[in-house]
Formats: structure tokens, sequence, C-alpha cells
């Protein structure tokens, strides 16, 4: 476990009212665990917004102490192969209970990693013993998950967190860690973590290990990503049809600020909307930063592909996109 698990670890909440962002998903895990009796579990939502956390509390509430000899947790991304469902999760699930609780639970996470092989071979290990074992999943996009497991299990789609939410959680930490962070700072906090909030503890971690008075520029260093202000100059070079100097400024940031070809792209994709241009020309442009950050991905050169998009921008600013 690394040092950032620790320390997420550490202020995992123990109840079912701290988890933040998800009322309606807690009521409703909270009374099944209540009554001492799961069914098979489907959690489906981004990175980060509380699928593992509410799985693990969950369990803890049904088992009490003996939660660790009841609970078995496999990371599908890392063993994702037919052999892990015949080995390790039907072992674990033909065993007896341990105390009250009849039966046990598997968690599978990111199990939307799982081939389709290892799927159709789980829904028959989730039918055998159903006696004996319940399963908690959770995945990024439960599109693919196969229709007979999602047809066995209740889904629960997570929401992304609101501002408000990640907020509760980073005064939270900040007050049992004697750390002192304006509201600035918990603002660019939840903009660079996107909502994710694992992102954000992490975030929040390493800069307090710079000092305990933690403010927006320190974080804005620790994510090394670009400004909203850098990315407007270079935008607003272009559209007055300046190529060579948005082009200098673009290589400026870069090069300075160490900033990827794919988080200038979204820092441009976000600044598009904020530009005084016709919404036509922001629909254009912002079909083509797409048409760009594919290329990226594929392992196109960065910087040539940057300045394709830059003289696209130009263009539009010169009447001609």
């Amino acid at each position: 476990m690394s040092q950032s698990d620790i320390w997420t670890e550490k202020y995992r909440p123990s109840v079912f009212e701290e988890v933040v962002g998800q009322q309606e998903i807690v009521k409703r895990t909270h009374s099944l665990a209540n009554a001492m009796n799961i069914p098979h579990l489907l959690f489906a939502g981004s990175a980060g917004i509380g699928k593992s956390t509410l799985a693990l509390i969950v369990v803890k509430s049904l088992f009490g102490d003996s939660w660790k000899d009841n609970y078995l947790e496999l990371n599908a991304s890392d063993e994702r192969g037919i052999d892990v469902v015949r080995q390790k999760v039907k072992d674990f699930a033909r065993t007896k209970a341990l105390g009250k609780v009849p039966f046990k639970v598997i968690f599978l996470d990111e199990a939307d990693a799982l081939t389709k092989e290892a799927q159709q071979a789980l829904r028959r290990t989730m039918e055998n013993y159903t006696n004996t074992c319940r399963f908690i999943m959770s995945c990024n996009y439960s599109s693919k998950i196969i229709d007979p497991i999602q047809s066995r299990c209740v889904v629960f789609r997570f929401k992304l967190l609101e501002k408000k939410d990640v907020t509760t959680v980073i005064k939270r930490i900040a007050e049992k860690e004697n750390i002192k962070i304006t509201d600035e700072a918990i603002e660019t906090l939840y903009e660079a973590s996107e909502g994710d909030c694992r992102k954000a503890i992490n975030l929040l971690q390493a800069t307090a290990s710079i000092s305990p008075d933690i403010n927006s520029e320190m974080i804005s260093l620790i994510v090394s990503k670009s400004k909203p202000k850098d990315i407007k100059v270079v935008l607003d070079y272009a559209l007055t049809g300046d190529f060579v100097k948005a082009k200098e400024k673009l290589l400026d940031v870069m090069l300075t600020e160490s900033i990827a070809g794919t988080d200038i792209i979204k820092a441009i994709q976000k600044e598009i909307w904020n530009l005084n241009i016709e919404p036509e020309i922001k629909v254009k442009l912002t079909e083509k930063t797409g048409e760009i950050e594919f290329r990226l991905v594929e392992g196109s050169d960065e910087f040539v592909q940057l300045e394709s998009l830059l003289a696209s921008f130009v263009l539009a600013g010169l009447g001609k996109g």
C-alpha cells in the first residue's frame, strides 16, 4: 500500500452518513446492510466518487470485527482472466462464512476490465454459490458488463461529486491534520481533481508535505497544469491573427511549466467557451480540438498538432474557419 493510500485509508469513513454526494445510494445500501442480507451489487460511476469506500463500509457493517475473514477483494484490471474466476473466486465462494451472516462477500474492483470469457464464467459462479457468497462489483462503465451479470445485480449508478461534497471531505481532513487551506485553494483542488475525491486527497497530501499553510498557487505548482490565463493569452493571439506570437507563447507554456499536450488540449477545450466569438465558431473549434486530441492519443507529434489547432483559431479569427 502506497503512502497516499495509507493517508486515504486513515480518513476513510467508517459510517454510512459520512459518505458524501451519494445520499440516495447510501440510504438504500444502509437499509440492506441493516437487514443483514444483501443481493449482488453493481456500483457504476467515475473514479474517486466513493464506490470502493461504500463497499467496504457495507462489509464492515455486516461482519463487524470478523470482516477480514469473510471478505475477498480482487482488482479485476490486474487479475482479469478466466482462471481467476475459476480458482480464486470459486475457491473463496464455495466455503462457508464465519459468524452470524450466512454468506461471504467478494468485491471485484474495476469489473469492467474482466474479459468476456471471465464474465461468462462469473455468471455461473454467481448462480451456483448464491447461498454462501454475495458479489459487490464496481466499474467505470456498466456497458462493459455483460447483460446476464447486470440482471443478477442491483445496479447503483454513482454521480460525480459536486464542489460542496469535495469541500466537505477536504475540510474534514484539514481539521484533523491541522492544515490551513484557503477557499481559493479548495476551488483549485476541485478543478484539478474534476470531482475525483481520491485525487483531491492525494493532491492535498502532496501539497501539505511542502507546507501546512496551503494556497492556490502551491496546488497549481503540484498539479503542473496550464493556468487558464496562459491559455487565454495563446488563444487571444491566435484569434487576432498573430500566429507567431500564439505559437511562441504556447511553446513557452509547455516548456516552462512542463505540461503535456493532452493537458493543453483539455485547457483549450474549456477556455473556448469563455471566448468572445460566435457560438457557431465555438462549435467548430471544439470539433477541431477533439480531432487534434485523437491524433495526440494515437501518437502524433504534440507541438505539430497543437500548431495545427492554433492555425484553425487564426483562420476562425480571420473569418475563414
